[in-house]
């Protein structure tokens, strides 16, 4: 059974920081593109950040300069470090996991709330 728990949401002040942590089990962590996707309310979900099984990684323009994403494959976690917030960070944040052989496998984890506010 694949899990992806997410956790270190929580209420931050504006221009505060966040590490957002997501540990997945019941998959082979390092062949998995890993990715960080959050949803406001009455908006769409938006990939935030995705890094691949390389290492390689990619962050919206949104976030990019105050967001960095990392993994530890020995801990079968990704993380998502968020510096400098801002009250348009605030979401639901949802980790994913992504893999595409012959099929595209996909999980998600269920969510952890950011909200940036004074």
């Amino acid at each position: 059974q694949v899990q992806l728990v997410e956790s270190g949401g929580g209420l931050v002040q504006p221009g505060g920081s966040l590490r957002l942590s997501c540990a997945a089990s019941g998959i082979i962590f390092r062949d998995y593109a890993m990715g960080w996707y959050r949803q406001a309310p009455g908006k769409q979900r938006e990939l935030v950040a995705v890094i691949s099984s390389g290492g390689t990684t990619n962050l919206a323009n949104s976030v990019k300069g105050r967001f960095t994403i990392s993994r530890d494959n020995a801990k079968n976690t990704v993380y998502l470090q968020m510096n400098s917030l801002k009250p348009e960070d605030t979401a639901v944040y949802y980790c994913n996991a992504e893999r595409t052989v012959v099929y595209k496998y996909t999980y998600w984890g269920q969510g952890t709330q950011v909200t940036v506010s004074s």
